[in-house]
């Protein structure tokens, strides 16, 4: 099977262990374990309670405790509407696989994650692109989205809150979209792998799962919650989709490790402090950001308002592939090229790392800049 090369995968595994300062990073701060104790009221005395896991299969589609505390993130959904996965890239890979034959139509909100039109498109789907505009902040303009999504549309794939730009479409938006994809009896798959993120409130945008009763929900531990190396993801969707998508996953993934269970499960359960942790780093590196962008006459873009990325113009007479290499063989900074997301002329940068790494990347930047002619 032949399947188009990804793009951003490909980029941060040429180079993130070659940068000194990794600004192109999009988890926020990893946890260590003794972090996750400490915030969840435990400490290194409470890692007896996995002396007594036996390594075998653990629960198909999660633990009850794990379920549970999945749940506990939605309005509407219960142990039958989640099923555990390897990621929210393997959430989306069971969902494409599951939902998408050849010859269905499917539209894709991009720029996005590359799995929402390659996948599709090498199962042989029709994809359609609706491209985000800086000129609209970065939101689908809902009049081409109803263009587009037409009565033999099988899935609208979209990314909320969206990566690369950070842009969000808030709860009156998602309704919108959903009323388009009711008229075309469509599914909706959202990523929502950045949710509890935003940058004001509670930190947390409503679900798609919650608000449309063909929505489909992806999401994982991996970026908000900090915890990426447990590769812990899971599906929020209805029963008939869990049920297909089960057929799906007894072929690729039996069940998720033990032990990601159990951490992810104790994460969840304490997901307060956990995302009270992830805002303070994501809004004060995004505060700090702000004044960079201000400084840089070289430098625009469109505030983000959600999520740990977001999209630079660098006015260089350059691509943005070459202004990477450049630039991280020049300072040891790594940010991603904007062409990795077809958006050449911007780069992605990350705003979730250590708040130390990002001051000291941005100076490096400019001092980048300002020999540039």
């Amino acid at each position: 099977m032949h399947i188009e090369p990804f793009g951003v995968e490909i980029w941060m595994n040429e180079w993130e262990t070659k940068c000194e300062l990794n600004l192109a990073e999009t988890c926020v701060e990893s946890l260590t374990i003794e972090q996750l104790l400490e915030l969840s009221g435990r400490n290194s005395t409470d890692l007896s309670e996995l002396l007594g896991i036996k390594m075998t299969y653990g629960e198909i589609r999660g633990s009850e405790r794990l379920l549970d505390a999945i749940s506990a993130l939605y309005e509407n959904q219960g142990h039958d509407n989640l099923i555990v996965t390897h990621g929210t890239i393997g959430a989306n890979m069971l969902v494409h696989k599951t939902m998408v034959s050849r010859g269905d139509r499917v539209v894709a909100v991009v720029p996005t994650y590359q799995q929402h039109y390659s996948i599709p498109g090498t199962i042989g789907a029709d994809v359609h692109h609706l491209y985000l505009k800086e000129e609209n902040n970065f939101l689908p303009d809902v009049e081409e989205l109803r263009a587009l999504v037409t009565p033999d549309t099988r899935l609208l794939a979209i990314n909320n809150p969206n990566n690369p730009t950070g842009a969000l479409l808030d709860r009156a938006m998602l309704e919108q979209v959903a009323q388009i994809a009711r008229a075309a009896d469509a599914w909706i798959l959202c990523d929502e792998v950045y949710r509890g993120l935003d940058q004001h409130g509670s930190g947390m945008t409503a679900s798609m799962a919650d608000i449309y009763k063909k929505g489909i929900s992806t999401a994982s531990t991996s970026k908000a919650f900090s915890l990426a190396g447990l590769r812990l993801g899971w599906i929020a969707a209805p029963e008939e989709v869990i049920e297909a998508v089960s057929i799906h996953r007894d072929y690729d993934t039996i069940a998720v490790a033990r032990i990601d269970d159990h951490f992810a499960a104790l994460a969840l359960e304490n997901r307060d402090r956990v995302l009270e942790r992830s805002q303070a780093i994501t809004r004060g590196n995004l505060a700090v950001l702000a004044e960079w962008v201000e400084r840089e006459p070289r430098i625009s873009w469109v505030r983000p308002k959600s999520g740990t990325t977001t999209l630079l113009r660098f006015d260089l007479p350059m691509t943005s592939r070459k202004f990477c290499v450049s630039l991280l063989k020049e300072t040891g900074v790594m940010f991603t090229p904007g062409s990795a997301f077809g958006m050449e002329g911007y780069v992605r940068v990350g705003f979730a790392n250590t708040p130390s790494i990002l001051a000291e990347g941005l100076e490096r930047v400019s001092g980048y800049l300002a020999k540039q002619e």
